[in-house]
């Protein structure tokens, strides 16, 4: 398997799986995990969960994948990270994010998005990660920076009807 569970000091990023679908559901039915997620509406039903889960469990190799953030000390479920969009002829790829509103300020997905982001370098040859934030979700900006990530640009999201503005940021390794 290319896709490894990973772990760091207080976290164990596991790979997403059918077991997770009371947490998917969870994570993505709740208001404030899709507060700035403008790609599709809050889930209202279980089935949505089980599709998420099926998109990464796609065989491989495919061109997403989705790890479940879990603190090590306790076993609690916290968010999810991962990537998708992965062009392996330009080694490049976007990376995505989200946690539990509990959960926020203790540096855990910094803690988290710091290990994937090795992951896309080391293992899947990553020249360059993007990422797309909406421009009110302060605390993912500050996140991107601090990884290293540079504001490249602007894009905007049509959803409901609504136009939303983003930034684009990229982190490029060196050759």
């Amino acid at each position: 398997m290319f896709f490894t569970n990973l772990e760091t000091e207080r976290l164990l990023l596991k790979n997403i799986n059918v077991k997770d679908r009371e947490f998917i559901f969870d994570m993505f039915s709740n208001q404030m995990v899709n507060k700035y997620l403008f790609d599709a509406e809050p889930l209202t039903d279980i089935s949505g969960a089980d599709e998420i889960i099926e998109f990464y469990l796609e065989p491989e190799p495919r061109l997403q994948h989705r790890w479940i953030i879990i603190r090590k000390s306790d076993g609690v479920k916290m968010g999810t990270c991962g990537f998708h969009c992965w062009n392996t002829s330009n080694s490049t790829v976007d990376v995505g994010y989200d946690l539990k509103e509990q959960f926020w300020g203790n540096g855990y997905m910094q803690e988290a998005v710091k290990e994937i982001v090795g992951f896309a370098k080391d293992k899947m040859k990553i020249e360059t990660i993007s990422a797309s934030i909406y421009i009110e979700n302060k605390k993912s900006v500050k996140l991107a920076e601090s990884l290293g990530f540079t504001r490249v640009g602007y894009s905007t999201e049509l959803f409901r009807g609504k136009e939303y503005q983003h930034y684009r940021y990229s982190l490029i390794f060196n050759k």
